[in-house]
């Protein structure tokens, strides 16, 4: 029987892959039209190329957190710091990576989508660093407001299971894919910190 893990990765590769390139061709057409008008670009077409960049970001950023990567698959730290710094640009999140120049792509994977958790508890914007050390992955988030559901952070240190998580909204579907990531590479999510207290850390 096929995992609905395995398809709903997929799934979300495919996605990805079908909709990179016409973002991208988005992006290089605007840009030759401002070249056209002899570098003269309205707030429009600035409107343009800096939406047409963020979904960009936003779609490499999700192939790697939603797609499939095989166990042997790595990444280099250029493009994951490449799709960061895009992401951030004009946003209310800064993200710092420190890690090796090259590294596994599931370690990778379990990062973007524990970030992703760190954003959604950052409602009024932040700073979060990433680092790799010798216990495993820290990251840890710095803002003036942290709001954290319980029954959401719970969750990352429970047992993972699809069945006990069938009414989670779509909005949040990254709480429930990092902790059966977590539970598949036998890993343990460990959540200090919390609501009010201006600093929020994960580490597995």
């Amino acid at each position: 029987m096929l995992d609905p893990i395995h398809l709903a990765a997929l799934v979300a590769s495919r996605i990805c892959h079908d909709l990179i390139s016409p973002i991208g061709a988005i992006g290089n057409g605007v840009e030759l039209m401002i070249l056209d008008a002899s570098g003269a670009s309205s707030q429009e077409m600035a409107l343009i190329m800096e939406s047409a960049g963020h979904a960009n970001a936003r779609i490499r950023y999700f192939r790697i957190a939603f797609g499939l990567c095989a166990p042997d698959q790595r990444i280099g730290r250029g493009e994951v710091v490449g799709i960061l710094n895009d992401l951030a640009a004009g946003g209310r999140m800064k993200v710092v990576w420190d890690s090796a120049q090259d590294l596994p792509r599931r370690d990778a994977k379990m990062a973007f989508l524990a970030l992703m958790c760190l954003e959604t508890a950052l409602v009024q914007g932040g700073d979060v660093a990433i680092s790799r050390g010798s216990a495993g992955w820290t990251l840890t988030a710095r803002a003036v407001r942290i709001k954290q559901d319980p029954a959401l952070w719970g969750g990352l240190a429970r047992d993972a299971s699809l069945d006990a998580h069938d009414d989670i909204a779509a909005g949040h579907v990254h709480f429930l894919l990092l902790a059966l990531e977590a539970a598949r590479q036998h890993r343990s999510i460990s959540v200090t910190g919390g609501e009010g207290a201006g600093a929020l850390t994960i580490s597995f």
